[in-house]
């Protein structure tokens, strides 16, 4: 088969970051997000205090970095959109990056509302608007919340208009690009983010009342060890915190230069979002110790998390608080940039799936997905009944959605396709820290079995107790409903033809993999003989000046659709 019968369109120049530390501070943006600052403490304290750094530690270096590392690897080799880079690993493998393509767009969906909350926040800060009665405020002037759980277009004004400019600012911000745009965004602000953080924390330590707090969250508790619970608590607040398993990570990789330290970077970016995660912590818990202390009650009768630490416990210390105006201008827009850069790198999944299929353009590419995102969102999320909606879905997005395609992405590479050597070569390749049989043990190993126990935790718990108090019906409309459905979708769009102007009728930078089991009969009739061969998976980097002469000569790799047809219909 000749690529000069289907005529696939020149090779259109990839977006890049301009260099490793702009890349840093984006995939940074991304891993600091909500969860860093309303999630980790609460899960730390509810889960043995100081003794959880050691299960959460351990969780850092034998899931979330080798995850990581594993995204990177699949991004950077293949250079391209989630959806792509799995198609150019193995055709049968496309269907897992449209399916964290439908992920991303489920939570950018209800996301950019609870950014559009934290930026309202930071100007109801000033005056304190609230009043003596934050949970009144927010459940009911301000978010209307209405007693009847089915949806309903009756729009709270006020987060329909702070949610419509949060999708124009993102919109303004995808459309220049991932340098322009994405870099610059994240450059700016991802340190500005730090320093705002960093002055709350300290004025957060001068309140009375802050080494209550501090020691509430860091004394430990040394028996939570032997409570497997804590262990699955660690591995799920690592795996949600480093925005690793559901297409960002991968598409962000596939903007390095060719030339990158992957490895090296990863542990910049996983340290660096774990150091955020404590220093959230001795913040937040400084200023619940100083709430106590206020109200003469425990810490522990004070502690929330989510929504509830961040719209209702923390407006009740700013009240309270000495200069509390500025602290909480400070904690709500560090919030909305946290919660600003996360998105965005939500909404880049989508943005360069869709680019790579169709062969659109940045702009035409961005209006694409931005405009009807932000219509679903806007129409479903700024209601009276939004926050039941977006509870549910959030709640289901995670534990069925994230961690069921992380898992089918972790077999799939390492048991169904045996990809993990390739990826481990290509990783060394390019980096200075070295990677071997222990970081394929821990993604094939550690993170199946995390993963599995989770999801089978989570599905037992939901059946015998229902979620949150909510109906039925409306749990499995819009809980398992939604979680299967992007299944589904997935599965159909990965059956579409790619056509002949998108990415993928392109030569792709690199082999993909065969697997012995799924394509012996190419394997029978093909130049390769054996799936060890170096010719198929020796983890030479695709920067390499020799390999696209060298490649060329191989007719199953002239195009992805050649190879398509190669591997599945076993024919040169």
């Amino acid at each position: 088969m000749s690529s000069n019968t289907s005529a696939p369109p020149a090779a259109q120049q990839r977006e890049v970051f301009s260099n490793r530390t702009v890349f840093i501070l984006a995939a940074m943006g991304s891993a600091i997000g909500l969860g860093n600052i309303w999630r980790f403490p609460y899960v730390a304290y509810e889960n043995g205090g100081g003794a959880f750094m050691i299960p959460y530690l351990i969780a850092l270096l034998t899931a979330g970095l080798p995850l990581l590392m594993l995204d990177y690897a699949v991004g950077h080799r293949y250079r391209a959109s989630a959806p792509l880079s799995y198609r150019r690993l193995h055709p049968k493998a496309e269907f897992l990056g449209w399916w964290q393509l439908c992920i991303c767009f489920v939570i950018a969906a209800y996301y950019a509302v609870i950014i559009a909350w934290a930026g309202s926040y930071t100007i109801f800060s000033v005056t304190k608007a609230w009043g003596d009665d934050p949970e009144g405020f927010f459940m009911g002037q301000y978010l209307q919340v209405a007693d009847t759980v089915a949806p309903s277009f009756d729009f709270v004004p006020q987060v329909l208009l702070g949610l419509a400019l949060v999708w124009v600012i993102l919109l303004v911000v995808m459309a220049l690009g991932v340098q322009r745009g994405i870099g610059r965004f994240n450059v700016v602000f991802i340190p500005l983010l730090v320093v705002m953080f960093a002055v709350m924390v300290v004025m957060a330590l001068t309140l009375d009342g802050a080494g209550a707090g501090l020691n509430a969250l860091f004394t430990p508790d040394w028996s939570a060890l032997g409570n497997s619970a804590v262990w699955m608590a660690a591995y799920g607040q690592i795996f949600f915190s480093l925005s690793v398993g559901f297409g960002i990570m991968v598409t962000y990789a596939s903007y390095l230069k060719r030339r990158s330290d992957l490895t090296s970077t990863a542990l910049v970016v996983g340290f660096a979002n774990s150091s955020f995660e404590i220093l959230a912590g001795i913040g937040v818990f400084a200023a619940l110790g100083f709430m106590a202390t206020a109200s003469g009650a425990e810490v522990s009768e004070v502690v929330s998390g989510g929504i509830g630490l961040a719209f209702i416990a923390f407006p009740t210390i700013i009240s309270e608080a000495p200069m509390g105006a500025l602290l909480g201008v400070l904690f709500f827009g560090a919030l909305t940039f946290a919660g600003f850069t996360s998105l965005i790198s939500i909404v880049e999944v989508i943005i360069a799936g869709v680019q790579d299929k169709l062969g659109l353009g940045r702009l035409a590419g961005t209006i694409a997905v931005v405009v009807p995102l932000a219509v679903a969102s806007l129409l479903l999320f700024p209601t009276t009944t939004g926050l039941n909606l977006l509870d549910v879905t959030d709640a289901f997005v995670n534990n069925f959605g994230i961690m069921a395609a992380s898992l089918a992405a972790v077999i799939t590479l390492s048991a169904g396709l045996t990809a993990l050597p390739g990826l481990r070569d290509h990783l060394n390749a390019v980096s200075a820290f070295k990677v071997g049989r222990t970081w394929m043990i821990f993604i094939g190993g550690v993170a199946v079995v995390v993963l599995g126990y989770s999801i089978i935790g989570q599905i037992t718990t939901v059946l015998s107790e229902g979620y949150g108090g909510f109906p039925t019906w409306f749990v499995v409309t819009f809980g398992w409903g939604m979680a299967i459905s992007l299944v589904v979708i997935s599965l159909i769009v990965s059956k579409i033809p790619w056509s002949k102007r998108s990415r993928g009728a392109q030569s792709s930078p690199a082999l993909a993999v065969l697997d012995p089991g799924l394509d012996q009969k190419y394997l029978s009739t093909g130049v390769t003989p054996t799936i060890t061969s170096s010719v198929v998976r020796d983890g030479t980097p695709w920067h390499d000046p020799h390999e696209h002469r060298e490649r060329a000569s191989e007719p199953w790799v002239e195009s992805d659709d050649a190879r398509t047809n190669a591997v599945e219909e076993g024919t040169r």
